[in-house]
């Protein structure tokens, strides 16, 4: 997947337990888990932004994109 969740980068850099962002913005720590490993298809914005505001970063340290030969040739299909 071309998406890339990088959560637990940032946790570990600001030595910070995923069950403590989890208790101080209001989600479960299953669906912080969820978030962490990739398997949700989308992550409300203000999720996204209690992250940011606890963690002290931009949404480009949580999620980054990383294109695949798939996602080009996808693209340039649909220009056709």
């Amino acid at each position: 997947m071309p998406i890339r969740i990088r959560l637990d980068e940032v946790l570990a850099a600001r030595q910070v337990k995923a069950k403590q962002i989890a208790a101080t913005i209001g989600v479960s720590e299953t669906h912080l888990s969820l978030f962490r490993s990739g398997k949700v298809r989308g992550v409300r914005f203000s999720t996204l932004a209690k992250l940011c505001a606890a963690l002290d970063c931009q949404p480009g340290e949580l999620i980054s994109y990383e294109p695949d030969a798939a996602d080009l040739a996808a693209a340039d299909e649909e220009e056709i």
